[in-house]
């Protein structure tokens, strides 16, 4: 039986359907919050993106309540509930939120503990505060695409995951949303978060953006030690075709892989920029003498560094995430079992059991609004309205 989480007893109100403010909704239920999905009612039909059955772990734990925000009892409703939260997540641009009616200056009214956290590509303010965009753009503003590899054409590798939406994002505006909600235990105060993706990418990219403010230096691929200046730090073709990542930084783990490859004779070279091309072509060659998993028997637990670059198939099969309980068991009415990504960051409880896909067409509104202060009869009214379904 699962045990308490970190964040039972928060009620978290979600206006996002995808992108980073999900992810930030998602992490929060995976914490134990109480997280209700807000969407439009059916009339409103395609007003939002809906995700497949499998995205965002199909909204395990989570509630879901639809409103008509563009009508007077349908906002009155939402603001009902939003008097009942502790948090408050919109993605909406800047300005939207407070045409509807649902701003945070209106919220706060109802309810002055709330977080309120505004998640956008740019911020609210600011010359690009209204431009649409997706992952590649914040990545691409932030000069982490600039600083990535290069593909065939010599152009800026497409990174194989959403690390603007998912860090420079999703995981900013957690940080941000318990950081206030740390502050309102002590002080009673509420906050409002303005949570810009292309914000988040900079932080990520502190480390190159502080060393050209410091020292004029323009970080680019192969510039330095983590973008690959040195053969210590790169990636390499084994016998069969499969990759091995090295990232032997530490003198102590290079000299350990010289020896194993043989190479002895670069461990005094680690940073020789002039023999660079050379040991990469020693070290290349002795890759390739044998197949990726062989050597990462090898050299992966003889302080090396060393490890497999795996597919996803690979990783879902990886022996090391099974101990770790990594990947739960979820069911969906249509789909059938499947598996998913568990609760895997530190503090989460992983040991829920089989997650259930509930329909999208199931909703908790009544229920919710009765849980608000609202009665029998002012729910059925709404309900039969249809400014709530």
């Amino acid at each position: 039986m699962a045990g308490p989480s970190l964040l039972d007893g928060i009620t978290v109100l979600d206006l996002a359907s995808v992108g980073p403010a999900a992810r930030t909704s998602r992490w929060l239920a995976d914490y134990g919050a109480g997280v209700v999905k807000v969407g439009p009612t059916p009339k409103q039909g395609g007003v939002q993106i809906t995700p497949p059955f499998y995205a965002y772990a199909g909204h395990r734990d989570m509630r879901r309540a639809q409103f008509d925000l563009k009508v007077d009892a349908g906002r009155e409703a939402f603001l009902a509930l939003a008097a009942t939260a502790d948090v408050v997540i919109e993605s909406f641009r800047p300005g939207v939120v407070d045409r509807l009616g649902i701003g945070y200056g209106v919220v706060k009214q109802v309810n002055a503990g709330v977080v309120y956290c505004s998640t956008t590509g740019y911020g609210q303010d600011g010359p690009y505060s209204q431009w649409a965009g997706h992952d590649i753009n914040y990545l691409a503003v932030g000069g982490y695409l600039d600083c990535s590899g290069r593909d065939a054409a010599g152009g800026p590798a497409l990174p194989g995951a959403t690390i603007g939406d998912g860090a420079g994002g999703g995981m900013h505006a957690v940080i941000a949303i318990l950081a206030a909600l740390v502050h309102r235990a002590a002080t009673g105060e509420g906050a409002y978060l303005d949570v810009a993706v292309a914000d988040g990418v900079l932080s990520l990219m502190s480390l190159h953006l502080d060393e050209f403010l410091a020292t004029g230096a323009v970080p680019a691929p192969r510039h330095d030690l983590l973008t690959g200046r040195f053969a210590c730090y790169d990636v390499y073709p084994c016998r069969d075709g499969a990759w091995l990542a090295v990232g032997a930084i530490e003198p102590q783990f290079f000299a350990n892989l010289c020896r194993a490859l043989g190479c002895e004779q670069w461990i005094d070279h680690q940073h020789d920029d002039g023999v660079q091309d050379a040991i990469r072509a020693d070290l290349r060659a002795a890759f390739a003498t044998r197949d990726r998993d062989d050597w990462v028997a090898a050299l992966g637990p003889a302080n090396t560094c060393v490890s497999a670059v795996a597919s996803v198939p690979e990783v879902v099969d990886d022996p090391h995430f099974a101990r770790r309980e990594t990947f739960s068991d979820a069911h969906d009415a249509q789909h059938g079992e499947f598996r998913q990504l568990g609760r895997v960051l530190a503090g989460m409880n992983r040991h829920q059991g089989v997650a259930e896909v509930r329909p999208g067409t199931t909703t908790d509104t009544g229920e919710l609004l009765r849980g608000a202060g609202l009665n029998d009869t002012e729910v059925t009214a709404l309900l039969e309205e249809g400014v709530v379904a």
